[in-house]
C-alpha cells in the first residue's frame, strides 16, 4: 500500500523488514538475514517464490497485500 508522506516509494527498514517476524528471521539466519536489506535484495526472487508457493513461512500465509508490497519493491529495484 502507497504510504501518505512517500506516495508509492517503498524501503526496505519502513516497508519490507516489518513483514518478517524475529521467529522467521531466526529460522533463516543460517541461509541470510531477513532484518538486512542486502541479504532480502539477493534473496528476493527466492523469498517471493517461497512465498508464494507456501513453503514460507511454514505456520500461515502472507495477505494479498503483503505480497503485493513485496513485489512492488521487488520491481522498483529493491531500494533501501
Amino acid at each position: 500500500m502507497p504510504t501518505p508522506d512517500r506516495g508509492d516509494k517503498l524501503g526496505f527498514e519502513r516497508d519490507i523488514k516489518p513483514l518478517f517476524r524475529e521467529k522467521d528471521r531466526n529460522a533463516m539466519l543460517a541461509y541470510f538475514d531477513l532484518f538486512d536489506h542486502a541479504d532480502v535484495a539477493e534473496h528476493a526472487d527466492a523469498i517471493i517464490g517461497s512465498l508464494l508457493s507456501g513453503h514460507m513461512p511454514c505456520d500461515g500465509t502472507w495477505s494479498e497485500a503483503e505480497l503485493e508490497r513485496l513485489q512492488r519493491w521487488i520491481d522498483m529495484g529493491k531500494p533501501a
